[in-house]
Protein backbone atom coordinates (compact mmCIF):
# COMPACT_ATOMS: atom_id res chain seq x y z
CA UNK A 1 0.00 0.00 0.00
CA UNK A 2 1.04 3.62 -0.46
CA UNK A 3 1.12 6.29 2.16
CA UNK A 4 1.17 9.97 1.19
CA UNK A 5 1.92 12.61 3.81
CA UNK A 6 1.80 16.35 3.25
CA UNK A 7 5.13 18.04 3.55
CA UNK A 8 7.21 15.05 2.40
CA UNK A 9 8.38 14.64 -1.16
CA UNK A 10 8.92 10.92 -0.63
CA UNK A 11 6.22 8.37 -1.31
CA UNK A 12 6.33 5.38 1.08
CA UNK A 13 5.17 1.88 0.18
CA UNK A 14 4.83 -1.31 2.22
CA UNK A 15 5.87 -4.64 0.67
CA UNK A 16 4.78 -7.94 2.18
CA UNK A 17 7.19 -9.98 0.08
CA UNK A 18 10.58 -9.55 -1.59
CA UNK A 19 9.86 -8.33 -5.13
CA UNK A 20 12.80 -9.40 -7.28
CA UNK A 21 12.03 -6.41 -9.49
CA UNK A 22 13.52 -4.27 -6.69
CA UNK A 23 16.92 -5.96 -6.68
CA UNK A 24 18.63 -3.84 -9.32
CA UNK A 25 17.36 -0.53 -7.91
CA UNK A 26 18.08 -1.62 -4.34
CA UNK A 27 21.63 -2.63 -5.17
CA UNK A 28 22.24 0.60 -7.07
CA UNK A 29 20.94 2.61 -4.11
CA UNK A 30 23.00 0.58 -1.64
CA UNK A 31 26.14 1.36 -3.63
CA UNK A 32 25.50 5.06 -2.95
CA UNK A 33 24.10 4.70 0.58
CA UNK A 34 25.30 6.44 3.72
CA UNK A 35 25.94 2.98 5.21
CA UNK A 36 26.95 0.12 2.92
CA UNK A 37 27.66 -3.30 4.44
CA UNK A 38 27.29 -6.85 3.03
CA UNK A 39 24.27 -7.62 5.22
CA UNK A 40 22.14 -5.00 3.46
CA UNK A 41 22.27 -6.61 0.02
CA UNK A 42 18.82 -7.77 -1.11
CA UNK A 43 20.16 -11.23 -1.94
CA UNK A 44 21.52 -11.71 1.56
CA UNK A 45 18.37 -10.44 3.29
CA UNK A 46 16.08 -12.51 1.07
CA UNK A 47 17.93 -15.63 2.20
CA UNK A 48 17.86 -14.48 5.82
CA UNK A 49 14.09 -14.07 5.57
CA UNK A 50 13.59 -17.54 4.07
CA UNK A 51 14.91 -19.12 7.28
CA UNK A 52 13.76 -16.27 9.55
CA UNK A 53 17.34 -15.69 10.62
CA UNK A 54 18.26 -19.34 10.84
CA UNK A 55 15.19 -19.96 12.98
CA UNK A 56 15.64 -16.98 15.30
CA UNK A 57 12.20 -15.49 14.54
CA UNK A 58 9.54 -18.22 14.14
CA UNK A 59 6.70 -15.66 14.30
CA UNK A 60 7.30 -12.76 11.95
CA UNK A 61 5.75 -10.79 9.10
CA UNK A 62 7.71 -8.97 6.43
CA UNK A 63 7.37 -5.18 6.52
CA UNK A 64 9.72 -3.98 3.79
CA UNK A 65 9.23 -0.23 3.33
CA UNK A 66 10.48 1.66 0.28
CA UNK A 67 10.47 5.36 -0.50
CA UNK A 68 10.36 6.94 -3.94
CA UNK A 69 10.70 10.47 -5.13
CA UNK A 70 9.22 11.08 -8.58
CA UNK A 71 9.42 7.34 -9.22
CA UNK A 72 13.07 6.91 -8.19
CA UNK A 73 13.92 4.59 -5.31
CA UNK A 74 15.53 6.80 -2.66
CA UNK A 75 15.13 4.76 0.54
CA UNK A 76 14.68 1.24 1.88
CA UNK A 77 13.79 0.29 5.44
CA UNK A 78 14.10 -3.51 5.48
CA UNK A 79 11.83 -4.29 8.44
CA UNK A 80 9.77 -7.11 9.86
CA UNK A 81 7.06 -7.32 12.51
CA UNK A 82 7.40 -9.70 15.45
CA UNK A 83 5.99 -10.17 18.97
CA UNK A 84 8.27 -9.14 21.83
CA UNK A 85 9.09 -11.38 24.78
CA UNK A 86 8.25 -8.52 27.16
CA UNK A 87 4.84 -8.07 25.54
CA UNK A 88 3.50 -6.17 22.58
CA UNK A 89 5.19 -6.23 19.19
CA UNK A 90 8.03 -4.42 17.43
CA UNK A 91 9.28 -3.55 14.00
CA UNK A 92 12.89 -4.68 13.59
CA UNK A 93 15.53 -4.60 10.89
CA UNK A 94 15.74 -7.69 8.72
CA UNK A 95 18.92 -9.48 9.72
CA UNK A 96 18.39 -8.95 13.46
CA UNK A 97 19.89 -9.99 15.77
CA UNK A 98 22.32 -12.88 15.96
CA UNK A 99 23.69 -13.56 12.49
CA UNK A 100 23.94 -10.22 10.68
CA UNK A 101 26.66 -8.13 12.27
CA UNK A 102 25.86 -4.71 10.79
CA UNK A 103 22.43 -3.35 9.82
CA UNK A 104 20.85 -0.01 8.97
CA UNK A 105 18.32 1.71 6.78
CA UNK A 106 19.35 2.48 3.20
CA UNK A 107 19.45 5.96 1.68
CA UNK A 108 22.00 8.28 0.12
CA UNK A 109 23.67 10.69 2.57
CA UNK A 110 21.81 13.67 1.13
CA UNK A 111 18.45 11.87 1.46
CA UNK A 112 18.92 10.13 4.80
CA UNK A 113 17.44 12.79 7.09
CA UNK A 114 14.35 13.23 4.93
CA UNK A 115 13.96 9.47 4.59
CA UNK A 116 14.11 8.85 8.35
CA UNK A 117 11.77 11.75 9.04
CA UNK A 118 9.28 10.49 6.47
CA UNK A 119 9.62 6.88 7.60
CA UNK A 120 8.78 7.69 11.22
CA UNK A 121 5.77 9.69 10.06
CA UNK A 122 4.58 7.00 7.64
CA UNK A 123 5.00 3.85 9.75
CA UNK A 124 1.91 4.29 11.98
CA UNK A 125 -0.29 4.57 8.90
CA UNK A 126 0.91 1.41 7.19
CA UNK A 127 -1.33 -1.66 7.14
CA UNK A 128 0.50 -3.68 9.80
CA UNK A 129 -0.50 -5.56 12.95
CA UNK A 130 -0.30 -3.45 16.10
CA UNK A 131 3.21 -2.59 17.27
CA UNK A 132 4.64 -0.32 19.94
CA UNK A 133 8.37 -0.05 19.19
CA UNK A 134 10.83 0.37 16.37
CA UNK A 135 13.71 -1.73 17.70
CA UNK A 136 16.82 -1.42 15.58
CA UNK A 137 19.85 -3.59 16.36
CA UNK A 138 23.42 -3.67 15.07
CA UNK A 139 23.90 -0.14 13.75
CA UNK A 140 27.56 0.83 13.64
CA UNK A 141 28.52 3.52 16.10
CA UNK A 142 29.54 5.88 13.27
CA UNK A 143 26.26 5.46 11.39
CA UNK A 144 24.63 8.84 10.68
CA UNK A 145 21.27 7.12 11.23
CA UNK A 146 21.88 7.07 14.99
CA UNK A 147 21.79 10.83 15.52
CA UNK A 148 18.99 11.29 13.00
CA UNK A 149 16.77 8.68 14.63
CA UNK A 150 17.27 10.31 18.02
CA UNK A 151 16.67 13.79 16.65
CA UNK A 152 13.53 12.89 14.72
CA UNK A 153 12.00 10.60 17.37
CA UNK A 154 10.50 13.30 19.61
CA UNK A 155 8.96 15.23 16.72
CA UNK A 156 7.33 12.02 15.48
CA UNK A 157 5.94 11.10 18.91
CA UNK A 158 8.47 8.46 19.95
CA UNK A 159 10.77 8.18 22.94
CA UNK A 160 14.31 7.12 22.05
CA UNK A 161 16.88 4.94 23.82
CA UNK A 162 20.35 4.24 22.47
CA UNK A 163 22.40 1.33 23.82
CA UNK A 164 25.90 0.07 23.09
CA UNK A 165 25.69 -3.64 22.34
CA UNK A 166 29.01 -5.21 21.38
CA UNK A 167 32.62 -4.59 20.46
CA UNK A 168 33.35 -4.92 16.76
CA UNK A 169 37.12 -4.68 16.30
CA UNK A 170 38.83 -4.04 12.97
CA UNK A 171 42.28 -3.41 11.53
CA UNK A 172 43.19 -0.59 9.15
CA UNK A 173 45.60 -2.10 6.65
CA UNK A 174 48.66 -0.24 5.32
CA UNK A 175 48.82 -2.30 2.13
CA UNK A 176 52.09 -4.00 2.99
CA UNK A 177 52.58 -7.13 5.13
CA UNK A 178 55.82 -6.06 6.77
CA UNK A 179 54.47 -2.57 7.49
CA UNK A 180 51.42 -4.13 9.09
CA UNK A 181 53.55 -6.38 11.28
CA UNK A 182 55.76 -3.47 12.30
CA UNK A 183 52.67 -1.63 13.54
CA UNK A 184 51.54 -4.20 16.11
CA UNK A 185 52.91 -5.11 19.53
CA UNK A 186 56.44 -6.52 19.28
CA UNK A 187 55.64 -9.63 21.33
CA UNK A 188 52.60 -10.42 19.19
CA UNK A 189 54.53 -9.76 15.98
CA UNK A 190 57.12 -12.34 17.00
CA UNK A 191 54.40 -14.79 18.01
CA UNK A 192 52.62 -14.53 14.64
CA UNK A 193 55.87 -15.00 12.76
CA UNK A 194 56.93 -17.88 15.00
CA UNK A 195 53.69 -19.80 14.50
CA UNK A 196 53.66 -19.28 10.74
CA UNK A 197 57.30 -20.30 10.50
CA UNK A 198 56.74 -23.40 12.65
CA UNK A 199 54.24 -24.78 10.14
CA UNK A 200 56.27 -23.69 7.12
CA UNK A 201 59.41 -25.36 8.46
CA UNK A 202 57.71 -28.48 9.83
CA UNK A 203 58.11 -30.50 6.65
CA UNK A 204 54.44 -31.52 6.63
CA UNK A 205 52.50 -30.77 3.46
CA UNK A 206 50.13 -27.84 3.81
CA UNK A 207 48.36 -25.22 1.72
CA UNK A 208 45.75 -22.53 2.09
CA UNK A 209 43.24 -21.83 -0.63
CA UNK A 210 39.98 -20.03 -1.38
CA UNK A 211 36.97 -22.12 -2.41
CA UNK A 212 35.53 -20.60 -5.57
CA UNK A 213 34.31 -23.58 -7.63
CA UNK A 214 30.49 -23.39 -7.88
CA UNK A 215 30.28 -27.15 -8.37
CA UNK A 216 32.17 -27.77 -5.14
CA UNK A 217 30.62 -25.00 -3.07
CA UNK A 218 28.01 -27.06 -1.19
CA UNK A 219 30.65 -29.62 -0.17
CA UNK A 220 33.07 -26.89 0.89
CA UNK A 221 30.40 -25.22 3.05
CA UNK A 222 29.62 -28.60 4.62
CA UNK A 223 33.33 -29.01 5.38
CA UNK A 224 33.41 -25.55 6.88
CA UNK A 225 30.45 -26.33 9.12
CA UNK A 226 32.16 -29.56 10.18
CA UNK A 227 35.08 -27.43 11.39
CA UNK A 228 32.70 -25.08 13.19
CA UNK A 229 31.03 -28.06 14.88
CA UNK A 230 34.33 -29.02 16.55
CA UNK A 231 33.39 -26.29 19.05
CA UNK A 232 30.48 -27.33 21.28
CA UNK A 233 28.88 -23.88 21.31
CA UNK A 234 29.04 -23.59 17.54
CA UNK A 235 27.76 -27.15 17.14
CA UNK A 236 24.62 -26.16 19.06
CA UNK A 237 24.33 -23.04 16.89
CA UNK A 238 24.29 -25.11 13.69
CA UNK A 239 20.62 -26.07 13.63
CA UNK A 240 19.15 -27.28 10.32
CA UNK A 241 17.78 -23.79 9.66
CA UNK A 242 21.16 -22.21 10.42
CA UNK A 243 22.89 -24.65 8.07
CA UNK A 244 20.40 -23.69 5.37
CA UNK A 245 21.16 -20.02 6.01
CA UNK A 246 24.92 -20.55 5.67
CA UNK A 247 24.49 -22.48 2.42
CA UNK A 248 22.27 -19.75 0.99
CA UNK A 249 24.65 -17.00 2.13
CA UNK A 250 27.59 -18.74 0.48
CA UNK A 251 25.67 -19.20 -2.79
CA UNK A 252 24.55 -15.58 -2.76
CA UNK A 253 28.04 -14.27 -1.95
CA UNK A 254 29.68 -16.40 -4.64
CA UNK A 255 27.18 -15.15 -7.20
CA UNK A 256 27.70 -11.56 -6.05
CA UNK A 257 31.47 -11.94 -6.31
CA UNK A 258 32.15 -11.29 -2.63
CA UNK A 259 32.60 -14.78 -1.12
CA UNK A 260 35.97 -15.46 0.51
CA UNK A 261 35.66 -18.99 1.92
CA UNK A 262 39.19 -20.08 2.73
CA UNK A 263 40.81 -23.16 4.24
CA UNK A 264 44.15 -24.20 5.65
CA UNK A 265 44.90 -27.83 4.82
CA UNK A 266 47.55 -29.77 6.70
CA UNK A 267 48.52 -33.25 5.53
CA UNK A 268 45.53 -33.22 3.20
CA UNK A 269 42.98 -32.44 5.93
CA UNK A 270 41.17 -29.17 6.57
CA UNK A 271 42.63 -27.76 9.78
CA UNK A 272 41.02 -24.30 9.77
CA UNK A 273 38.46 -22.39 7.77
CA UNK A 274 37.28 -18.78 7.52
CA UNK A 275 34.00 -17.69 5.98
CA UNK A 276 34.46 -14.05 4.97
CA UNK A 277 33.13 -11.45 2.58
CA UNK A 278 35.53 -9.66 0.24
CA UNK A 279 33.52 -6.52 -0.42
CA UNK A 280 33.98 -2.74 -0.58
CA UNK A 281 37.76 -3.21 -0.49
CA UNK A 282 37.54 -4.84 2.93
CA UNK A 283 37.70 -8.39 4.22
CA UNK A 284 34.79 -9.04 6.62
CA UNK A 285 35.31 -12.17 8.76
CA UNK A 286 31.89 -13.78 9.28
CA UNK A 287 32.76 -17.05 11.03
CA UNK A 288 35.53 -19.57 11.53
CA UNK A 289 36.20 -23.17 12.48
CA UNK A 290 39.23 -25.19 13.61
CA UNK A 291 40.06 -28.86 13.99
CA UNK A 292 41.72 -29.35 17.41
CA UNK A 293 43.59 -32.35 16.05
CA UNK A 294 45.97 -29.84 14.46
CA UNK A 295 46.41 -27.55 17.46
CA UNK A 296 50.14 -28.23 17.50
CA UNK A 297 50.36 -26.08 14.35
CA UNK A 298 48.13 -23.23 15.68
CA UNK A 299 45.98 -23.35 12.53
CA UNK A 300 43.71 -20.48 13.56
CA UNK A 301 46.56 -18.03 14.11
CA UNK A 302 48.44 -19.24 11.02
CA UNK A 303 45.35 -18.91 8.83
CA UNK A 304 44.68 -15.41 10.14
CA UNK A 305 48.27 -14.53 9.31
CA UNK A 306 47.84 -15.71 5.74
CA UNK A 307 44.54 -13.85 5.39
CA UNK A 308 46.05 -10.62 6.68
CA UNK A 309 49.05 -11.02 4.40
CA UNK A 310 46.72 -11.60 1.43
CA UNK A 311 44.50 -8.63 2.33
CA UNK A 312 47.53 -6.33 2.57
CA UNK A 313 49.00 -7.58 -0.69
CA UNK A 314 45.65 -7.16 -2.45
CA UNK A 315 45.40 -3.55 -1.26
CA UNK A 316 42.39 -4.01 1.00
CA UNK A 317 41.74 -1.05 3.28
CA UNK A 318 40.38 -2.90 6.31
CA UNK A 319 40.23 -6.30 7.94
CA UNK A 320 36.96 -6.39 9.86
CA UNK A 321 36.60 -9.01 12.60
CA UNK A 322 33.01 -7.87 13.14
CA UNK A 323 31.20 -8.53 16.43
CA UNK A 324 32.93 -10.05 19.44
CA UNK A 325 35.76 -8.98 21.73
CA UNK A 326 37.83 -12.17 21.68
CA UNK A 327 41.37 -11.42 22.83
CA UNK A 328 43.12 -12.80 19.75
CA UNK A 329 41.60 -10.01 17.60
CA UNK A 330 43.43 -7.37 19.61
CA UNK A 331 46.64 -9.37 19.54
CA UNK A 332 46.54 -9.00 15.76
CA UNK A 333 46.28 -5.24 16.16
CA UNK A 334 42.55 -4.64 15.99
CA UNK A 335 40.98 -1.50 17.44
CA UNK A 336 37.44 -1.14 18.68
CA UNK A 337 34.31 0.18 17.22
CA UNK A 338 30.86 -0.81 18.45
CA UNK A 339 27.45 -1.85 17.29
CA UNK A 340 24.46 -0.08 18.77
CA UNK A 341 20.77 -0.55 19.40
CA UNK A 342 18.20 2.22 18.93
CA UNK A 343 14.77 1.62 20.43
CA UNK A 344 11.96 4.04 19.61
CA UNK A 345 8.84 3.50 21.71
CA UNK A 346 5.47 4.82 20.58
Amino acid sequence: MKNHREGYAMNFELHRDFPESLDEEWTRLLNQAAVHVPFLHPGYLRGWWQTRGGGEWPEAQLALVTARREGELVGVAPLFWTPRAEGGAALMLLGSVEISDYLDVIARPQDLAEFIRGLLAALPGLDLPAWSALDLYNLLDDSPSLALLEAEAAAAGYSAQVERLQHSPFIRLPGDWETYLAGIDKKQRHEIRRKMRRLEESGVPFRWYTADDPDRLAAEVDDFMALMAQDAEKAAFLTPAMRQHLHHTARWALGAGCLHLSFLEIEGHKAAGYFSFDDLNRLWVYNSGMDPAFNAYSPGWVMLGYLLQWANEQGRDEFDFMRGDESYKYKFGAVDRFVMRVRLEC
